[in-house]
């Protein structure tokens, strides 16, 4: 019986202590009526600088189609094709054709402007020639480098060599007869004498109508030079329509056009003195890397060398060398502070006592851990003669 009460008394004064911590516990953070709401963290969380992320639209207006209208007049044009007896005989005999200039065509007026935009936006094309603007390319531009029976085109980001741009390309675009054009080619990329500076390629001012041939060259065409080391470089072509004639004489590069520091340019600025009568409508571009080529012009048109770029590695730093290093390979640590030279030396000599001129070189050893070593040989030897014969650490590049 005593036994039973206590257990009684142990579960009350337990429910005591329970209770007493509930009524002790402490909300954590601002109460409610204080504190921030969800939607009110969100907006905090997800605000963004007008100053970094506001974008500035600089082309001309897009013709917003509701997307339930066009949905409807594919939905309309898919069930004629599904009635289409003649389409599905072609279609069973693996006869049927798409005529991809449509399909081209069709998507030029519908869907190009919204996928280009995005292209250029991943490859940084608005951000690094007009800052925080952009445009919608509503001008489909189809732009052909020729060189004799092989005609290589420029779309969007796809690779171009250098030799196959070195000539001036073919530039098509629909346009009425009457109206004014202007056409850049630049690289933001790779200038050798400062950051945020472009080279120039091409300019062509006052095109009248879509004949590049009647416009004025403001400077001439200079093929891609993708400086060796640098990778894959962006070329920019980049279409405005005029609103009138413009006067380009200051920019007009009539002398030493083969001098890359007059071909100096930046867009940004270029458009910010000229959008009163310039409005970007067109783009294309390509990627290019080096070949020799390259090298090729910066002889023959600049008289220089091309310039190279390579990693500058730091020197490995090692501890300053000690009388005694304990655990330590002596052959491998004396190698490390001997001089490199010396090293590659005598390796080399080693391998011309092994070279005959009038025999041909030795074949590889067919299993070489299992040529015994001879007697009395000391371990670290054995480890320099099994690396010699498996062609590894120095051995693989001086032997």
């Amino acid at each position: 019986m005593a036994l039973r009460i206590q257990k009684i008394l142990n579960t009350f004064n337990s429910y005591k202590i329970i209770m007493r911590c509930r009524s002790q516990r402490r909300t954590l953070g601002k109460p409610p009526g204080e504190a921030r709401s969800l939607e009110e963290r969100l907006n905090e969380l997800n605000y963004k600088d007008p100053a970094l992320h506001y974008k500035v639209n600089i082309g001309f207006a897009l013709d917003k189609t509701h997307r339930r209208d066009v949905a409807a007049e594919h939905g309309k044009l898919l069930k004629k094709n599904r009635r289409n007896e003649e389409l599905e005989k072609l279609s069973r005999n693996n006869a049927l054709i798409i005529p991809l200039e449509e399909v081209e065509e069709e998507w030029s007026k519908t869907a190009a402007p919204y996928h280009l935009k995005n292209v250029a936006e991943h490859y940084g094309v608005y951000e690094h020639l007009f800052g925080d603007a952009y445009f919608y390319p509503l001008v489909t531009m189809n732009i052909d480098f020729i060189n004799g029976d092989k005609m290589v085109p420029a779309y969007w980001g796809n690779v171009i060599k250098p030799e196959e741009a070195k000539s001036v390309p073919s530039v098509r675009f629909n346009s009425k007869p009457d109206s004014l054009w202007t056409l850049i080619m630049t690289t933001p990329d790779g200038h050798l004498s400062g950051e945020n500076k472009e080279y120039c390629h091409w300019f062509v001012g006052n095109i009248k109508g879509n004949d590049i041939n009647l416009g004025e060259v403001i400077m001439d065409y200079m093929q891609p030079l993708p400086l060796q080391g640098l990778g894959y470089l962006r070329y920019i072509f980049i279409l405005y329509k005029q609103e009138e004639h413009i006067d380009y004489n200051e920019l007009r590069n009539n002398t030493n056009t083969d001098s890359l520091d007059r071909r100096t340019f930046k867009t940004y600025e270029f458009y910010k003195k000229m959008q009163k009568k310039l409005t970007p409508a067109g783009l294309s571009f390509f990627t290019a890397d080096w070949d020799d080529s390259v090298t090729n012009y910066f002889h023959k048109n600049l008289s220089s060398d091309s310039p190279k770029y390579t990693y500058d590695f730091p020197e490995h730093y090692y501890k300053k060398q000690i009388w005694f290093p304990l655990k330590q390979p002596f052959n491998l640590y004396l190698d490390r502070y001997r001089d490199q030279k010396e090293i590659a030396k005598e390796y080399l000599v080693k391998k011309l006592k092994n070279t005959d001129p009038f025999k041909a070189p030795p074949k590889p050893l067919l299993f070489p851990n299992a040529i015994p070593f001879k007697p009395g040989t000391p371990s670290w030897l054995k480890n320099e003669i099994r690396k010699e014969r498996l062609g590894q650490a120095r051995s693989k590049d001086y032997l």
